[in-house]
């Protein structure tokens, strides 16, 4: 039995039962879903780059589209895919279709990269990536996890989110601070901060006057003074042996986001924090710890 008739449930028992495949139908506005394909189109290049140099252990690639037939809309598995120069996806439909019918499976077709919902890798039976996947499975009882592992065949961890290091996404400015306390480079850790917005936080959780501008400006200064001072006194942190996933943003304003960080030590332990990053003039920067 192939993965994706194990992911989908193929039944072995007839020829008519064994083309039906389960559906999971979640709603448009579903929250873990939708943050699951938001972090698959924005960790892309991560499978792109290892599609055009696979590791040893890296086994298995596929990706998920969305294929719209009409009114009805579908996403499904393609594998042996592969990119052209412009970008666009080609892969063999996976997955025997429900609701399409402009598709059908094991066909072969091409498709605009902006209608990739989801990709994966198999690392040595390990998942990579499969964040619908994964979405599908934090939605079960705590119970139920154990045989939706047993039946995808795959060791279903934290995993790593392969976000790239750089301002354009709440996730990327975070990894940004963390690589310039790898590099113990005080001036660059400062840049990934944004001190006022911090400052207006602070100021609003402990109902202070967040409106006076000379309070803000000195809350602002004595935290930057404070964020320096325990590099100093206390060292900077230590992430470059760390995984590092991302498994919840929630929105709490347009500008707003708070981020949990999970951090997957060497040794099998691992630690859990929520992060509060601010988006001004479309660039993300790093506020408080909650």
């Amino acid at each position: 039995m192939g993965l994706l008739s194990r992911l989908f449930g193929r039944s072995k028992k007839t020829i008519a039962e064994d083309a039906q495949l389960a559906v999971v139908n979640v709603a448009n506005d579903d929250i873990r879903m939708n943050w699951a394909i938001e972090k698959a189109r924005a960790t892309l290049h991560y499978f792109q780059n290892s599609l055009i140099a696979p590791e040893p252990n890296q086994q298995y690639f596929s990706v998920k589209v969305l294929i719209e037939d009409g009114t009805n809309n579908e996403h499904l598995w393609l594998t042996t895919p592969s990119f052209d120069e412009e970008g666009n996806l080609f892969g063999v439909v996976g997955n025997k279709p429900v609701y399409v019918t402009s598709v059908h499976e094991d066909q072969r077709i091409g498709i605009d990269s902006q209608f990739i919902s989801d990709w994966m890798i198999i690392e040595d039976g390990r998942l990579i990536g499969g964040y619908t996947i994964r979405a599908i499975r934090d939605g079960l009882p705590e119970a139920e996890r154990l045989d939706f592992d047993r039946m995808t065949g795959l060791y279903i961890d934290d995993g790593v989110d392969y976000f790239i290091h750089d301002f354009s996404t709440p996730e990327g400015a975070i990894l940004c601070l963390e690589d310039a306390y790898d590099e113990q480079d005080m001036e660059k850790a400062i840049a990934c901060k944004n001190f006022l917005e911090e400052a207006r936080l602070l100021l609003y959780k402990t109902n202070d006057s967040i409106g006076n501008e000379d309070i803000l400006e000195s809350t602002a200064d004595v935290l930057r003074l404070s964020f320096i001072k325990n590099l100093m006194e206390e060292g900077f942190p230590v992430f470059k042996d760390l995984s590092r996933a991302y498994p919840q943003r929630e929105k709490i304003t347009e500008d707003l986001y708070l981020i949990t960080e999970i951090c997957t030590f060497p040794d099998g332990g691992r630690s859990s924090q929520k992060i509060y990053t601010f988006k001004e003039d479309d660039e993300w920067k790093v506020l408080n710890i909650q």
